[in-house]
């Protein structure tokens, strides 16, 4: 019998990202076969589009994404801790984790889980509070969508409406729009 596979090595490495309590379904139960592939360290093309992906901030491995077109930039930061507990506002930019996946994105799609006063009893959690979002925005020079999303399914309808007017108060006058994340969004830059 020789070395095991690389994506057989692969796959045992991320089956207990896909089991409980991370998740509620084992790997092995999922009716497809899924495909795994390393990230590029370099951008890459998918059609016309170009993706570029870099690790950010979480306790396990965790990718966010750009994808460009036509002079157009979607950010995709998801279980995403860029302040760790720190004061984001104070920090350089370049210096918070996915700034320049976000930077000048017309449209950037955040993890924003909690609530300033929850993040504070769950930081190295992985997951950003509503402050943290809107200041990667700010830092980042994003011009038009700030899209919230990876709610906490604990919470309420009325605590994400909550969230969604804390997060329009904390926007820079002349930021544009500030959205919770919904089933079936379409996007278009």
């Amino acid at each position: 019998m020789g070395p095991p596979s690389p994506i057989r090595e692969l796959r045992s490495r991320i089956a207990p990202y896909f089991a409980p309590p991370f998740f509620p379904v084992h790997l092995r139960n999922i009716p497809s076969h899924p495909e795994f592939r390393d990230t590029p360290t370099t951008t890459w093309r998918i059609g016309s589009a170009a993706v570029t992906a870099q690790l950010v901030k979480h306790p396990g491995p965790t990718v966010g994404y750009r994808v460009e077109e036509n002079g157009a930039a979607l950010a995709y930061l998801p279980d995403h801790e860029p302040a760790l507990g720190s004061d984001l506002s104070t920090v350089e930019a370049e210096w918070i984790s996915g700034f320049a996946l976000a930077e000048g994105a017309a449209v950037l799609l955040h993890d924003a889980q909690y609530t300033q006063e929850e993040y504070v009893e769950r930081v190295g959690w992985g997951h950003s509070s509503t402050e943290d979002v809107s200041d990667v925005r700010r830092q980042g020079r994003l011009s038009k969508r700030l899209v919230l999303f990876h709610h906490d399914p604990l919470h309420t309808d009325e605590q994400l409406e909550r969230i969604f007017a804390r997060a329009n108060e904390l926007k820079a006058s002349g930021d544009a729009e500030v959205e919770l994340a919904r089933e079936g969004m379409t996007f278009e830059l």
